[in-house]
Parts: C-alpha cells; sequence; structure tokens
C-alpha cells in the first residue's frame, strides 16, 4: 500500500517525536511542532505515540490512496475531505483504496497531523525519522513533500488491524469511500488552543537583569508572531524589552521554548528546530504543557505569557500525562473492539 503526493501543500513534511540524545554534536531534537496532536492522531490509529506522522502547515497536500487505510487527523482544521464530504477530526478515519484526501482553507490552528496505521515508513536516522529541513537529512530526503512522492506504512498494530476490519465492513455495507466510528476525543481532552493564547513561563536565568519596567511589560502586553517565523522560532513584535545594565554572557544550551531576547528588545521563542546553543539574554521558559498551544498559534496573532513557578509547571505536566495515559488506554481498548462489529 502507498499514498501519492499528487499536490505537496505549503509545507509537508515526516517527523515523529524528535532527534533525542545528539545536542552536543549541534544536533536539535526538532519532531512535531505540537507533540499532542501528534501523540494523539497516533493513538487513534493504534500506533506508538513516537511513530512518523506527516506535519501540514497552513494549507495541506492533496494525497491519494492506493490500498485501504486507517489514517486520523489532529491539530489545525484544514479543511480535509474525501469526495466533497469532510474528514472528521480526532478520531480514526477508513479511507478505501482509490480515495483522494485534499486540504482546503485553514479554518483554525496551523498545524494538522496525519497519522496512518504503523506509522509512516521512512528511514530511521540517529535515531528518528524526522526531516530536519536545515541540514537536509531524515524524513523523505531531507526535505518537504513534493509532487510524486510516495509514502508507505510500517506494520500496523492488533488494534489497528481490528478497527480497519470492522470500519471496511461498514463501508462495504453502505458503499462508501470512506467511514469513520461515531466515538472521538472531544475538546476536553485537548490542550486549549486560542487563536490568541496566553501561554504559562517560568522566568528565565537572566530575568533579574532586565529593568523593572521591562518585566512588568513582558507579563501585562501581549506581541503579536511576526510572518518571519517558521519552524526554528517565533520572533514576537511589541514594546522594546530592555537590561538594567550592558551584559555579556557566554553561549550556552537553550531548548524548545526558551525566550531570548536579542539587542532589538524584541523576544524570540525558540521552536522545535530551534539551535542547541545560544547567547542572548533568556528572560523565560515555556511551560511544556502549553508548546503545543504555541505551536498552532499563526503569524499575526497575539500572544501573552502568564508567570508560573517551576514547581507548578512540573504539576502541569504530571496532570496532563496522567490523562493522557487514561485517554489512550480509553482509544486502545475503543480500537481493539471495533473488529467484533
Amino acid at each position: 500500500m502507498s499514498i501519492e503526493v499528487i499536490r505537496p501543500g505549503l509545507l509537508s513534511t515526516i517527523q515523529d517525536q524528535g532527534r533525542m540524545g545528539f545536542r552536543r554534536y549541534g544536533v536539535h531534537p526538532g519532531g512535531v511542532m505540537d507533540t499532542f496532536a501528534a501523540r494523539a492522531a497516533n493513538a487513534l490509529v493504534g500506533n506508538s505515540h513516537d511513530a512518523a506522522v506527516l506535519e501540514m502547515t497552513m494549507m495541506g497536500p492533496e494525497l491519494r490512496f492506493h490500498g485501504n487505510q486507517l489514517i486520523s487527523l489532529c491539530g489545525g482544521d484544514l479543511s480535509a475531505a474525501v469526495d466533497g464530504h469532510p474528514v472528521p477530526l480526532w478520531r480514526p478515519v477508513l479511507l478505501i483504496a482509490g480515495s483522494v484526501l485534499r486540504f482546503g482553507r485553514c479554518r483554525s490552528g496551523l498545524r494538522s497531523y496525519m497519522a496512518i496505521a504503523g506509522g509512516i515508513a521512512v528511514p530511521e536516522i540517529m535515531g528518528s525519522r524526522s526531516t530536519d529541513l536545515k541540514t537536509g537529512f531524515g524524513g523523505v530526503e531531507g526535505r518537504a513533500l513534493k509532487v510524486g512522492d510516495r509514502l508507505s506504512a510500517g506494520e500496523s498494530s492488533h488494534e489497528a488491524q481490528a478497527a480497519l476490519h470492522g470500519l471496511s465492513l461498514h463501508a462495504e455495507k453502505n458503499n462508501r469511500r470512506m467511514h469513520a466510528p461515531a466515538w472521538y476525543l472531544s475538546s476536553r481532552e485537548w490542550p486549549v488552543y486560542h487563536a490568541e493564547p496566553v501561554v504559562r513561563v517560568m522566568p528565565g536565568k537572566d530575568s533579574a537583569a532586565f529593568d523593572e519596567d521591562s518585566m512588568e511589560r513582558f507579563y501585562k502586553e501581549q506581541y503579536v508572531i511576526s510572518p518571519q517565523s517558521d519552524r526554528m522560532g517565533y520572533r514576537l513584535k511589541g514594546t522594546k524589552l530592555e537590561l538594567s545594565q550592558p551584559m555579556e554572557r557566554l553561549s550556552e544550551a537553550v531548548t524548545y521554548g526558551t525566550v531570548q531576547v536579542p539587542a532589538d528588545g524584541q523576544p524570540i521563542i525558540l521552536m522545535a528546530d530551534h539551535q542547541t546553543i545560544g547567547g542572548y539574554p533568556v528572560i523565560a521558559q515555556v511551560a511544556r504543557v502549553d508548546l503545543p498551544i504555541l505551536a498552532q498559534a499563526r503569524p499575526g496573532a497575539r500572544v501573552g505569557f502568564e508567570r508560573i513557578t517551576y514547581e507548578e509547571a512540573q504539576q502541569l505536566f504530571l496532570e496532563q500525562e496522567w490523562e493522557w495515559r487514561l485517554t489512550d488506554q480509553f482509544v486502545r481498548r475503543r480500537l481493539a473492539g471495533m473488529g467484533d462489529h
């Protein structure tokens, strides 16, 4: 079974949960921008959480399926449709061989994630299948998808096979090219996606170096995400942030969500493809639980910051992981049970 790329979309790349353990060699983790949506999409088709998915930005591709396939779409709403019929989000969906999946305008969010049962089968490089666009490796030849590319799936799980069987019977009986169950992940299970989010941050190691007015403005005012933003970082525009006095610092390790302030006083939030070290003063660090929310914010959107402690950030993360574990168990039980109908 293969999936043929008829139209590639604006930026469609193969990603997983990232390339870990190579920062000391200057290789960033990369991976999906919205870790929650990708993990949810994988669970809905019976995959492991780190299986490779297709990350689509703003304008999705057009894909032809050359075999029956179980898929799921999570994250932003890019108006996915098959034969003019909308494809529901946040649930498993069967596509019959010959189906063409098309994406239209971006209704909400910025990035959508498509998982297929078995994961997208591309070579693993340095422990990951993610596409590194900066250095040109991973995914499909280290680049975004182009016309004529063909994607294949790995071996699907028993839960996915059961769901595929059950949905195929329904589709055949009703002469449909697409079929999905009635159940889905409700919005209560997602991060609180907002068009203009307020993300929670912890003070950075250089917070005390900024003057009092700058720190007050940072937490009270909103900043606009610049069009010059990408998977490497979000450049923000707003009131200039200033240091109490000039400072010199050595370059140090940075990570996804680090908020740096260069000489122009306009913050930069480092995203999934961030560099491994940076020399700009660090004013804050975005809490891990809010990174998916930030990943769905579009250029031109306003973003605000709410200060929390490191202990609060840890507790939020532990709560999210516990809730996700329960959700994942529910999804896998439902998939396995679909083969009985």
